[in-house]
């Protein structure tokens, strides 16, 4: 069973990659063939003995779901960006057995829904291929290269989580996304939908930090209790981890900025007040990631509206930013203190010198997908096979790791592509121009968050806006 899973990985990653890249639709039904066979094998080795009337029953009811939802895709094909951004933030917890996990049951609902679209359309006479343009050859070698280094991977088991739950569903869901024709109707309806659910989020977490009520997570309620000053008190609204919260939050704000920069005047002043209040959410998260990430979105619209006359304005900011923060006795002692950089972020700089060390150890395959925590434990001889001192933040030196220097230059390859469909030849004049500017300004808040929170690939929507922005630059080609 174990080299199963193994081999079942590995062939899922291939299939997809084959279902991206192939023109040929027999080509492309044996891709979604084998990835399905992935899943089966991977899901069998990793389902706790026991319980298999549960998952009978399981599957029975998700299947008749799916299919009820496959109908509603094929009549409305939008609807499916849009259940995908309702069910985003929905973790929820499962035990079974002995394992206990946050898991995104309602968004594999809609990707079987989706898998039963695609089956359909490729059994019919649908021709279409390469939906990802520009993003199919770096996308799928990358997830084919990821299946290859779970054969040597020495944490299975982490290995298999991120393969079943995370790259083989989330790839093939943008796929699916990559196939919708371009509507502004839908898109201007995705955008509003964002809006209203930062809202929701954001006034939850308000009320949070009000009443000091965390509803789960027991970390963040600790950290709260022995937090030495009584403003300070991270929230987490409906989400587990505050900066996920933050994160979902950011990515609003980014898409609302587009309106508040580029849209016209009556659209402006509505969009300024939703990301105003949406900002006053995201502070209580605390999430440092999260208000470098906004940066990060914040500058990259003020270069794209501002051209070369951004280039003063940013680098005097920045320089003020930097000399308030030293001027600061207590950011100056963390900063230049005995601890040095290693103290100011927790630790975390450490743990990107040493895993890029365990990366320069293993340059050509990595030490496998699913790896890192293990690997690094040991190369740092810390106690236990999975220490929680060794669990990364970031995910290029993470990828650099699990995934060798070919992993590294082909995630650099898929972000440097990412980011030229929404910006490339963009101005921002045209409402098509409007969207791919909000679909690169949420994609640069993702990718700059995953710097310091090591979860890029396994938010679904770091996929949907790949697929997605190669939905409105082909609707500019045509």
């Amino acid at each position: 069973m174990n080299t199963l899973g193994h081999l079942g990985g590995a062939l899922g990653c291939l299939g997809l990659a084959a279902l991206i890249l192939a023109r040929s639709r027999t080509w492309r039904i044996g891709g979604l063939l084998a990835w399905a066979a992935g899943c089966a094998s991977l899901a069998l080795w990793l389902a706790p003995s026991g319980h298999h009337r549960l998952f009978a029953a399981a599957a029975v009811v998700g299947v008749l779901a799916a299919g009820g939802l496959a109908w509603i895709f094929v009549r409305v094909p939008w609807l499916l960006a849009v259940a995908v951004l309702a069910c985003a933030p929905a973790r929820i917890p499962v035990t079974v057995g002995a394992t206990q996990a946050n898991l995104l049951l309602p968004m594999y609902l809609i990707v079987a829904a989706a898998l039963l679209v695609l089956a359909w359309e490729l059994f019919g006479d649908d021709l279409r291929s390469r939906e990802l343009g520009a993003l199919a050859y770096p996308l799928a070698l990358f997830i084919g290269w990821a299946g290859m280094t779970f054969l040597w991977s020495g944490d299975r088991r982490e290995g298999a989580i991120y393969l079943l739950f995370f790259v083989l569903p989330f790839g093939l869901l943008a796929v699916c996304l990559a196939r919708l024709r371009f509507s502004l109707r839908f898109v201007g309806a995705l955008g509003a939908q964002l809006g209203v659910m930062a809202l929701a989020f954001a006034a939850l977490g308000g009320w949070q930090y009000v009443t000091r009520t965390i509803y789960w997570n027991p970390k963040v309620k600790v950290d709260n209790a022995y937090t030495p000053v009584s403003w300070f008190y991270r929230v987490n609204s409906i989400f587990y981890d505050p900066s996920i919260y933050g994160r979902f939050l950011v990515v609003a704000i980014a898409v609302g900025l587009v309106a508040v920069l580029f849209g016209p005047r009556r659209a402006a002043w509505p969009a300024l007040l939703g990301v105003s209040a949406i900002w006053a959410g995201l502070v209580p998260s605390f999430s440092q990631s999260s208000f470098v990430a906004l940066s990060a979105a914040i500058v990259v619209g003020l270069t794209v509206l501002w051209r070369r006359r951004a280039i003063v304005p940013l680098a005097v900011a920045a320089i003020a930013l930097v000399l308030v923060t030293l001027g600061v006795p207590q950011a100056r002692h963390r900063l230049l203190g005995a601890g040095g950089l290693s103290h100011a972020t927790s630790g975390r700089s450490g743990l990107v010198s040493n895993g890029l060390r365990l990366a320069l150890h293993h340059p050509v395959g990595g030490v496998g997908v699913g790896d890192f925590q293990h690997a690094y434990g040991q190369q740092e001889h810390l106690r236990g096979f999975r220490p929680k001192k060794a669990a990364s933040h970031d995910t290029p030196v993470t990828v650099a790791a699990e995934m060798g220097l070919p992993g590294l230059g082909l995630l650099a390859w898929l972000l440097v592509a990412g980011f030229g469909l929404p910006f490339r030849r963009n101005a921002g004049v045209t409402a098509t121009e409007r969207v791919r500017l909000a679909f690169g300004l949420a994609l640069v808040a993702i990718v700059v968050h995953s710097l310091f929170y090591n979860a890029l690939f396994e938010d679904p929507l770091f996929w949907s806006l790949l697929a997605l922005c190669a939905v409105a630059v082909r609707e500019e080609t045509l």
